[in-house]
């Protein structure tokens, strides 16, 4: 037999094949041929299987439009990634903003108070837009890829063996519609050992498809776990923003009075205790004996010639070796220097000197 008998054998084969599945399902769905049932714990697996393929669909979209809510930068991002090319760095909303502040701030003078309130503004937007794309890779790399990983990796290989399966119980049915009906002892024979082939191709199938269903409990602790991994980028992502919008707010509260006025008309110093009350008495509680420093101590610092004690208000991580990092509670030396920005002061602890925030910063007698 040359290959081409064989293929042309071959294509009649599954032409057959394909007849008798369709002719058995018709006559199912026409209620003239009866149908094999899948056992119940099986028919609950494919159930639960379905089920987690669709509200993984939706989570993960859902995901995504949170993290990135322009569409065409979803969709750009989509073909990049059927290229197999990375996504070009673009600025985001936060980033933008800030960007104009502190644009706007240098074209209208950091000497001034507006353009000072301006580019600290920038900085902090600036900040959180940074925390932004933090947030967005590290939920992208432990959320949304292992979600993504089930419905195009094992989901599908679920749904390839259950197709095989639904062919399998086709086929046996078939086989046992045709040894109703068979007359002769001939084909009566041949009918039995067909639906012994059938039943044991499909016995096997059927085990297969369970126990790949069973690994969707496994797929339920995995996914629970990146669950946990995207809370946690989410409560580090706006713990990040609260803490430097309390800055922004203590540094914007630190000016003195006559650079809160504008047009004759004086605007409330903000008070940190507004904020800690939105978030929550108990989980603020350690901030709700905050002091902050009134103009007139600020000012009696900045004349004072010397040095004088100071307890610290919050903890602060210094931005360079020019600074000196703090701890709440603790009380340092302060002393000013001439020519210093007036929201900072010289601080030192031991051996160690650097520059501090006023606005971290409570005055001892």
């Amino acid at each position: 037999m040359n290959i081409m008998d064989f293929n042309v054998k071959k294509l009649a084969a599954d032409a057959g094949t394909f007849l008798s599945r369709a002719v058995q399902f018709t006559e199912e769905k026409l209620g003239q041929a009866e149908k094999t049932e899948l056992d119940a714990h099986l028919e609950n697996l494919l159930s639960k299987a379905e089920c987690t393929k669709i509200w993984t669909e939706k989570i993960m979209k859902q995901t995504e439009v949170l993290l990135q809510p322009n569409p065409n930068a979803r969709i750009e991002e989509f073909v990049y990634e059927k290229l197999d090319r990375k996504v070009p760095s673009r600025v985001n909303n936060p980033e933008l903003l800030g960007q104009y502040m502190i644009d706007a701030g240098t074209e209208f003078g950091p000497g001034t108070a507006y353009g000072n309130a301006l580019i600290k503004c920038g900085e902090t937007q600036k900040r959180i837009g940074t925390a932004d794309r933090e947030l967005i890779q590290s939920s992208a790399l432990n959320f949304l890829t292992p979600l993504r990983n089930f419905i195009e990796g094992d989901y599908k290989t679920i749904a390839k063996e259950r197709k095989l399966l639904q062919n399998k119980r086709l086929d046996l049915d078939a086989a046992k519609t045709r040894l109703k009906k068979a007359k002769a002892a001939e084909t009566r024979n041949s009918s039995e050992q067909e639906l012994r082939i059938t039943q044991s191709e499909f016995d096997r199938q059927a085990e297969i498809t369970r126990l790949l269903l069973e690994g969707i409990s496994s797929t339920h602790a995995h996914h629970l776990r990146c669950l946990n991994d995207f809370v946690e980028a989410q409560m580090t992502y706006y713990a990040q923003c609260y803490q430097y919008m309390l800055d922004l707010q203590k540094q914007l509260g630190s000016f003195p009075s006559n650079y809160l006025c504008n047009n004759n008309q004086t605007s409330v110093t903000p008070n940190p205790s507004v904020l800690s009350n939105a978030i929550g008495s108990s989980d603020m509680a350690s901030t709700s004996g905050l002091v902050v420093n009134s103009p007139s101590n600020l000012n009696d610092l900045k004349e004072c010639s010397g040095s004088r004690k100071a307890r610290v208000l919050y903890d602060y991580d210094a931005a360079n070796s020019t600074e000196l990092s703090l701890l709440a509670d603790e009380v340092i030396t302060v002393f000013s220097v001439v020519g210093m920005d007036s929201d900072w002061l010289m601080g030192e602890r031991g051996n160690q000197k650097g520059k501090v925030p006023i606005t971290y910063l409570e005055l001892l007698n």
